[in-house]
């Protein structure tokens, strides 16, 4: 096919919306994205952190698939056989949640009247209709993934992978139930972790208190609460043991206020700041964590005052039935009435944690539940990355990690809903329990537990739990361990440490399925942790509903094109830093697309292709100079993506590819076509294949048509990655061609700055003395007259302008004959415009830098900042002043 004929196999036009679908599909479609367990490539593969079976793509997910995809492209490209797995978290608590809602809207009926089995089957009805709304997003901004092996965190090879290890755990002692303090949610009526609690400034009331005598000179004490409706829990008052206020009411007691079948006992405790507020605390061991603690070391009772909804129960009091907000009012009212306020309650703005399902405050609250005992799986995930088995990219973010692990405590597991892996414990008659596994069946008459599994408990098991265990399958032989994750920081606390702890645990229960890790340790879950940042608007804000700052990814890729979306997100991801986004990034990234598309087509319409390179000695300076750079950014791109640097490496390309192939080697290539036609477009073809290829991870889809386009090929997805072989042969240089070619661009961006200082056109000739010796420029005398548009003067030519300009290895002059080339009365009109505005700018910062008020309100930094504009206006002034003294009277 002649260059002409493919440059009219491409569209006139960049129009992403148009193909990105049915190339996607077809992608799929071929194969290309399907794993060979049996392959004899070497293994590569990643697990995709498994989204809400209810959720979108927002602009985090957008940025963690690009970087796992772009991962997984290149690998495929360096013929490695890639599993890129993909699936689906169940998300108990997001999902039940709005099943529930959907069914008290749609039927006006909670979950208790279907009964538990007809409910769940409901779950299952939403999910297969509305669930995995994210899988066509996906699809939508190219991810690679091999969708023969998506799973589902309730699949049955999973729910048989979550008993196995429930079973493994809880004969090894390290699954228990008691009685613990946890986050609990009111309106969901279930405990909830960590990472669904978000916290939130709200104006409560500070309310002081006293215990004791009513008397000042008998004993008493007065303490502080936020939550005053929980001392109808409160057990003990704490003071520190060195502070002499108090110490000779250690060991008394108090009789409660309002509930006087209790007493209140006076402890000692280092955990007491004397100097924060009175120096005495109540101690609530039931609704605080840090009183729970206290109980815990002074074997305090710890009477629990609400139920499951968060009423005041079981006190024995008129506040039981009452809401947690009702009785806040109610005991403050009864304490005054017994003149137990010592002060004036008073306002005050404290941090309270909050359902992130449901938005109501957590209620701290002492449960029975299911733990994990996490000390010794915690000690051997901290070993795996001190040995090296596991590395974490960036470093910096060991500490974060070592500090999480190395001081972990026991982990809830049980959640008091129907959707999720029900506990597998079953209870007799007489009070018996047993754990019962995958090939098991409960004893006759015996009960299974309520609970189900927290979400984190199948998520924890997936890099091993979806490649087949705990039988030992193709899949988990070939590419387990897995080669890298890739998440966000944020979650390395709630979902990281947990495949840790689990995969170390396993390995060293089924070491038949996994072998041995390095040097005989467990083996790990994956080789290489990379943490990347948080995406947050232009501002460095957090995206929030509230702040109305968040961008949906999809709206990107309908207006600018998934490559798009990609780019901006892989040009700004640097290892454990955060990426502000706006949608300048998106348009640029939009731009850069169009302009690999317009070169590429330019580079067929005249010939390029792709074949044998001449003999280095048969190539210009330019061709040596482009191929010796392109070697130097296949170099550099390869070391920053091997380290996880995508930002380093989009960046490299990006400039590469724009500033110089596309600014300077297209345009030095015309010049070059009329002697050297043939070597010019195979050199133009050979860039521009090799940076398609290396650009095709972060902007699939336009590299995909441009490389086949360009070359004729079936598919770039499966092309090789490229090697110095491609390039200039990886040990040539030529650092006199650099030289030069260097020196080229310089004194035509020189040139091209002075005629437009003088008002030429553009596309105006104009006549030219040029002095080449001296830098060893003679040869490229024709490139630089033909780019900088000036030509060889004539027998009359009478130099009007001369221009000086400093090189690598000598100073070139420049004597040009400007006359007739500008026109005098435009030119005046458009400095007189220029010269006005410079001043109106000079005016308006010397005003502001003369108002003594503004100068001692405004910080240093604005002051600099208009300082330098007013430097920058009188030099334009400078400038256009002394272009208008030059130019001839009209």
């Amino acid at each position: 096919m002649t260059g002409t004929n493919r440059a009219d196999a491409l569209p006139k036009s960049w129009e992403p919306q148009s193909v990105e679908a049915e190339l996607y599909q077809r992608w799929v479609d071929a194969g290309y994205f399907t794993a060979d367990p049996d392959s004899g490539k070497p293994a590569f593969s990643i697990v995709l952190p498994p989204p809400n079976v209810t959720g979108q793509l927002h602009m985090g997910h957008a940025l963690d698939h690009t970087l796992m995809d772009s991962i997984v492209r290149r690998k495929r490209m360096q013929g490695f056989e890639v599993l890129w797995l993909p699936g689906m978290d169940h998300a108990g608590i997001a999902t039940q949640s709005k099943v529930e809602a959907k069914l008290k809207e749609e039927e006006g009926r909670d979950r208790y009247s279907y009964g538990r089995e007809e409910f769940i089957g409901r779950v299952w009805q939403w999910k297969d209709q509305y669930g995995g709304a994210i899988t066509g997003q996906m699809r939508a901004i190219g991810d690679s993934v091999d969708w023969s092996r998506e799973r589902f965190t309730l699949d049955e090879g999973l729910s048989r992978a979550v008993q196995t290890i429930f079973k493994q755990l809880y004969d090894a002692g390290l699954i228990y139930r008691d009685y613990r303090l946890v986050n609990w949610s009111p309106v969901l009526e279930t405990a909830v972790s960590d990472i669904e609690v978000v916290y939130k400034d709200v104006e409560g009331e500070f309310v002081s208190l006293r215990y004791g005598s009513l008397v000042d000179d008998e004993p008493h004490l007065v303490v502080a609460t936020t939550r005053v409706e929980t001392m109808l829990g409160d057990v003990a008052i704490a003071v520190h043991p060195d502070d002499e206020r108090y110490a000779h009411l250690v060991g008394e007691t108090f009789q409660h206020p309002l509930r006087p079948e209790m007493s209140v006992k006076v402890i000692a405790d280092d955990y007491v700041d004397m100097e924060l507020g009175t120096g005495a605390v109540k101690i609530t061991p039931a609704h605080d964590p840090n009183d729970y603690e206290m109980g815990l070391r002074h074997d305090l009772e710890m009477p629990i005052i609400m139920d499951e909804k968060g009423r005041i129960a079981d006190t024995g009091t008129r506040f039981d039935g009452m809401s947690r907000e009702e009785a806040r009012v109610a005991v403050r009212e009864a304490l005054a009435e017994q003149g137990r306020i010592v002060k004036e309650v008073r306002p005050y703005v404290h941090s309270v944690g909050h359902s992130e399902r449901s938005g109501e405050p957590i209620e701290p609250r002492l449960s029975l539940q299911w733990f994990v005992k996490v000390s010794e799986l915690a000690r051997m995930s901290a070993e795996a990355v001190r040995q090296g088995d596991t590395v974490i990219h960036p470093q910096s973010m060991e500490k974060r990690y070592f500090d999480w692990v190395d001081n972990m405590h026991d982990w809830t597991i049980s959640r008091q809903l129907w959707w999720g892996h029900r506990i597998p414990i079953w209870y007799g008659p007489e009070g018996e329990v047993v754990c019962v596994g995958p090939d098991e069946k409960a004893p006759a008459g015996y009960t299974q537990d309520p609970d189900v599994l927290d979400t984190w408990f199948s998520s924890a098991l997936w890099p091993f739990s979806t490649l087949g265990w705990p039988d030992k399958t193709p899949e988990l032989e070939k590419f387990y361990p897995t080669s890298v994750l890739v998440t966000a920081y944020d979650i390395l606390f709630f979902w990281v440490a947990r495949m840790m702890m689990f995969a170390t645990f396993a390995a060293t229960q089924t070491p038949e399925v996994f072998g041995a890790g390095a040097e005989g340790r467990p083996q790990v879950p994956f080789k290489d942790l990379y943490l990347h940042g948080l995406v947050r608007d232009e501002k460095g804000r957090k995206m929030s509903k509230s702040l109305g700052n968040g961008i949906d990814p999809m709206d990107w890729v309908e207006r600018f094109g998934a490559d798009a979306l990609r780019f901006a997100l892989a040009r700004g991801a640097n290892p454990g830093v955060d990426l502000p986004i706006g949608e300048d990034h998106a348009q640029s990234a939009r731009n850069f697309a169009t302009k690999l598309y317009n070169a590429t087509k330019f580079a067929l319409i005249n010939g390029a292709s792709v074949g044998q390179l001449p003999q280095r000695a048969e190539l210009s300076d330019a061709d040596r100079w482009i191929l010796d750079r392109l070697e130097e950014v296949r170099s550099r791109v390869d070391a920053y993506l091997d380290d996880y640097q995508f930002a380093k490496a989009n960046e490299e390309l990006y400039h590469f590819a724009w500033d110089e192939l596309c600014d300077w080697y297209l345009e030095i290539a015309k010049t070059q076509m009329p002697t050297s036609a043939e070597t010019t477009r195979l050199v133009l073809g050979r860039v521009l294949d090799v940076v398609l290829r290396l650009l095709h991870p972060s902007m699939p889809f336009v590299t995909e048509v441009l490389w086949t386009a360009l070359t004729g090929h079936e598919t770039v997805t499966q092309a090789a990655w490229p090697g110095a072989q491609d390039t200039n042969g990886g040990d040539k240089t030529d650092a006199d061609a650099r030289r030069r070619i260097e020196d080229c661009v310089k004194l035509i961006t020189q040139l091209r700055r002075f005629r437009a200082d003088q008002g030429v056109n553009p596309n105006q000739k104009v006549p030219a003395e040029l002095d080449f010796a001296a830098a060893d420029l003679s040869a490229q005398e024709d490139l630089v007259r033909s780019i900088a548009r000036v030509e060889a003067p004539g027998l009359d030519f009478k130099a009007s302008a001369s221009i000086e300009v400093r090189l690598s290895t000598a100073t070139v002059n420049v004597a040009l004959d400007t006359s007739g080339t500008v026109d005098v009365a435009a030119e005046r009109k458009r400095l007189d415009k220029e010269l006005a505005a410079a001043q109106k700018e000079l005016d308006t910062t010397g005003a502001k830098l003369a108002n003594e008020s503004f100068l001692a309100k405004a910080p240093e930094a604005v002051v600099e900042k208009i300082r330098a504009r007013q430097k920058v206006a009188q030099e334009e002034i400078e400038r256009v002043t002394a272009r208008l003294e030059a130019l001839p009277e009209a």
